[in-house]
């Protein structure tokens, strides 16, 4: 039996500069964080005394005798990469809901992939869980999705994440001292908006007019480097939460979907009682709202918005890991023969 547990993430500035199709020619990067909030990853052996050969759990319930009928894309596409031969058996289980905007189908890519190679007594690389994690999804799947999730819920912490026109990815810790990410930490709110969405539409919007939204990509790209400018800083944080504001103007412009009335609304009363920035994470239109307020305007902005349930976090600092591990109950086989009893 195996468990992985694998983080979600946040955001705050350089989405959409992750697409390939963008950082191939121009280069990007991102300043993200994973939080406390986790994908769970369990699976082992399935024993062959069932009519069916692999077992998935997750919001669904499958048993099947190929891979090739596995009705989940990434476990389908992840069986098939792994070269899973075996009959297994998969739960899933999440601390936050799906499709909501901080990376969880990224995470639970890249936590099956962690639990499989553990699974085969393998250990690897962060990195390669990462790469291996986003050629799944953009290659064999064919998502529109960007190359941070993958990362981030690999690597854990909060990073600059470098995208090279050579289609190399470099993560970089943001190291500052326990005291400043502390009150970092202290100015960030996360609230959800009661409903989940599909991003696979907002995003395939997004990359088809990326040509046309050059000028945004390319400031909310310089924004990486400003905020964390801001973070090393001895000052204040307010203007991380100015530049927080100006991102999200931008990335409201990337696709007509990445608002609403109902998200701008939010918004509105948000920056009325104490906001000084925010974003709707991940695709947008649904989902997670970030927040950047004063510590001394939390209990008003929470006040405000009592209408959205507030989601206390904490930083994840470990990135997938491997949380359980028996042996017990290793591969099944049939026996060759069967020995003649005699009964006395």
């Amino acid at each position: 039996m195996i468990i992985s547990r694998t983080p979600f993430r946040i955001s705050f500035f350089g989405g959409g500069t992750d697409y390939p199709t963008w950082y191939s020619k121009n280069g990007g990067a991102v300043l993200s964080t994973t939080i406390d909030k986790y994908c769970y990853i369990s699976c082992r052996y399935l024993p062959p005394f069932f009519e069916y050969k692999h077992r998935i759990v997750y919001s669904r319930f499958e048993q099947v005798n190929d891979t090739t009928e596995i009705m989940h894309p990434a476990v389908r596409a992840t069986f098939q990469f792994m070269h899973i031969k075996e009959g297994l058996e998969i739960y899933h289980n999440s601390d936050l809901p799906i499709q909501s905007g901080l990376g969880s189908s990224s995470a639970f890519t890249v936590g099956l992939l962690h639990a499989l190679y553990a699974l085969k007594g393998q250990m690897v690389t962060k990195k390669r869980l990462a790469l291996e994690a986003i050629h799944i999804e953009q290659d064999i799947i064919k998502e529109n999705v960007g190359s941070q999730d993958q990362v981030a819920a690999a690597f854990g912490r909060l990073n600059r994440i470098e995208f090279a026109t050579d289609k190399n990815i470099e993560v970089r810790p943001i190291t500052i001292s326990p005291e400043r990410l502390q009150e970092f930490h202290g100015h960030l709110m996360l609230f959800f908006s009661g409903f989940s969405r599909k991003a696979s539409q907002i995003e395939d919007e997004k990359i088809k007019q990326l040509d046309k939204k050059k000028a945004e990509l390319f400031a909310m790209h310089d924004m990486v480097d400003k905020s964390i400018q801001i973070l090393n800083g001895g000052g204040g944080l307010t203007e991380f939460g100015n530049l927080l504001h100006e991102n999200w103007l931008h990335k409201r412009k990337l696709a007509d979907k990445v608002s609403n009335s109902f998200i701008d609304h939010v918004y509105e009363i948000a920056r009325k009682n104490g906001a000084i920035g925010g974003k709707v994470l991940g695709a947008g239109a649904g989902g997670f709202m970030l927040f950047f307020v004063k510590p001394k305007d939390r209990e008003k902005l929470e006040k405000a918005l009592n209408f959205l349930l507030h989601v206390p976090f904490r930083f994840d600092t470990l990135g997938s890991q491997i949380i359980y591990y028996s042996e017990t109950g290793g591969q099944w086989q049939a026996p060759k023969f069967l020995p003649d009893v005699k009964a006395e």
